[in-house]
């Protein structure tokens, strides 16, 4: 790796950012753009999720390159899509409470965009048919299936077969076919993940020919999340839903080494103090990178290898390190988060690179609950 590859994050005006910062690099936002059509065989195959970014500018590229379909996770990230454009709009977080009436306000006021939702049990359902006679609209509905991840869906038996029966028979709701997130799923080894992935999926297959049996469809099935995106690639007829990929992150980038997507968001931080012999402490806490995973937190692009993370608060990263006098309070380093997905949502807007300068920015318009609806 050359020189210049290796410091392709640099920003020359650098001294001039406030930090901490989050800075995206839209030339390699179009990269991974790119390289995941090409895997998925055609825009048309995508179903990506925004809950990664929630920004318009990454949708709008998305746009650009054909993809038409998307996946958000909150009522703020739907209304986002529909702004920018977005003509299918899956709500992939089951509604429930105030987020039904808002769901058919979204309908309701964005009546380009076709919206859809997912249910996991008959008394959700139940609701969302109330609600859809009270509108005199016919929603389109997703059973969410869960196939060993046990975060939410119904488990592909007898009573997941009745909810779609259910489903399938009301005049108000429209039966699309299946949600299947497998997050659980992420091996390092390829063909480990792949034999994992494969058998999670024959679940799904038998609960899809065991509701064909009953001469009901199974319109389609949207399935995966960045782990499994590989394999479901290799799939016929079912809609992949990448997120992380946008972005990308230093824990795939460990986990998931055969994956060619580059890592388009860096943290800008500097030294604050120096405060005991081998320690230095920069302004990257809490509040600036996700902190829910074991240390590290991040991965220094220009700070000795021997360094290591010890303590981390709100306002404050801790490190130990071997050769303290390299570095002086005020430096500025470059960091790869090892989770992007909730650091972007800590920023009110990120800064965009172009040519190694700051060239503007972008504002992470979708990061609270609500935009207007």
């Amino acid at each position: 790796m050359g020189d210049m590859q290796q410091k392709w994050y640099e920003i020359a005006n650098g001294e001039y950012l406030v930090t901490p910062s989050l800075v995206v690099h839209p030339d390699r936002i179009q990269r991974n753009i790119e390289t995941m059509i090409k895997m998925a065989g055609g825009p048309e195959l995508l179903r990506p999720h925004v809950k990664t970014y929630k920004m318009a500018e990454i949708i709008e590229m998305q746009l650009r390159m054909g993809i038409s379909k998307f996946k958000c996770a909150t009522i703020a990230e739907a209304e986002l899509l529909a702004l920018c454009g977005g003509k299918d709009v899956l709500l992939a977080m089951q509604p429930v409470g105030a987020s039904i009436p808002r769901l058919f306000r979204l309908i309701v006021s964005f009546q380009n965009t076709n919206f859809s939702t997912l249910v996991d049990n008959t008394d959700t359902l139940g609701a969302l048919e109330r609600s859809a006679i009270q509108e005199n609209v016919v929603l389109d509905v997703w059973l969410d299936i869960n196939n060993g991840m046990n975060r939410t869906g119904i488990l592909p038996d007898n009573t997941a077969l009745a909810c779609y029966r259910a489903l399938y028979g009301s005049k108000h709701l429209r039966a699309k076919g299946f949600h299947v997130y497998d997050g659980h799923i992420r091996n390092a080894n390829f063909k480990e993940r792949k034999k994992r992935c494969d058998e999670a999926f024959e679940q799904v297959e038998a609960l899809k020919k065991d509701i064909e049996n009953l001469g009901m469809e199974v319109g389609n099935i949207v399935v995966g999340g960045s782990p499994t995106f590989p394999v479901h690639c290799l799939r016929e007829g079912v809609q992949k839903s990448p997120g992380t990929i946008l972005l990308w992150d230093q824990s795939y980038s460990d986990i998931l080494p055969e994956s060619d997507f580059l890592c388009a968001a860096v943290l800008m931080t500097r030294i604050i103090s120096k405060p005991a012999p081998g320690h230095i402490c920069l302004d990257l806490g809490h509040k600036s990178v996700a902190p829910e995973m074991p240390f590290p937190r991040v991965k220094f692009l220009n700070l000795d290898g021997t360094c290591e993370q010890i303590k981390h608060s709100e306002e404050h990263l801790v490190i130990t390190c071997k050769n303290p006098e390299k570095y002086a309070v005020g430096d500025l380093f470059y960091a790869i988060p090892y989770h992007i997905c909730p650091t972007v949502a800590k920023y009110d807007e990120v800064y965009i690179v172009k040519k190694h300068k700051i060239a503007g920015s972008w504002k992470v318009a979708a990061r609270g609950n609500k935009i207007s609806i």
